[in-house]
C-alpha cells in the first residue's frame, strides 16, 4: 500500500538534505550509506552508480528505508518504508546534474567518474512518518 509524502516530511525531502539509505544484503544484514534525495510527484528519487553495493542491494530486493533528517534541527526527521519501482539509467545524468545544483549550488555534478554510468533508484513510500521536536 502507497504512502503518502506531504506537508513537512515533503518539504524536508525537497531541501537539501542528506538520506540514510538502508539496503538488505544478500545475507540478510543491513546496509546503510548516504545520499541525495529528491521527491518528484510523490515517488522517492535517488541517484547512483552502477557497482556500488546500494543499488545492487535494492535491485535484488527492492525493501528499502530512508531517514532525512533536517539539516537544520537533526531532532526533526521524516522516515519513510518502501519498496524500489525503477532503477534506471534513463535520466540519470541529468538528475545528478539537478541534485548537484540543489545539494552543491553547482550546474554539473562535479563527481563523475570515466565510465560511470549514473543511476535513478525510484522508489514507493509505503510507510512515512514526519518526527518534529516540541
Amino acid at each position: 500500500m502507497s504512502a503518502t509524502i506531504e506537508g513537512r516530511a515533503r518539504e524536508l525531502l525537497s531541501q537539501p538534505n542528506f538520506a540514510h539509505v538502508s539496503t538488505l544484503r544478500a545475507d540478510g544484514s543491513p546496509h546503510s550509506t548516504l545520499t541525495w534525495v529528491d521527491v518528484e510527484d510523490g515517488t522517492i528519487m535517488l541517484n547512483s552508480a552502477e557497482g556500488r553495493a546500494w543499488p545492487a542491494n535494492a535491485a535484488r530486493d527492492g525493501r528499502i528505508s530512508l531517514l532525512v533528517p533536517s539539516s537544520e534541527n537533526p531532532y526533526e526527521y521524516v522516515s519513510i518504508r518502501g519498496h524500489v519501482t525503477e532503477i534506471t539509467a534513463d535520466g540519470a545524468d541529468d538528475h545528478a546534474d539537478a541534485l548537484a545544483t540543489k545539494y552543491l549550488g553547482v550546474d554539473e555534478y562535479p563527481f563523475r567518474q570515466p565510465g560511470e554510468v549514473r543511476l535513478i533508484v525510484r522508489v514507493e513510500p509505503d510507510h512515512v512518518f514526519h518526527m518534529a521536536p516540541g
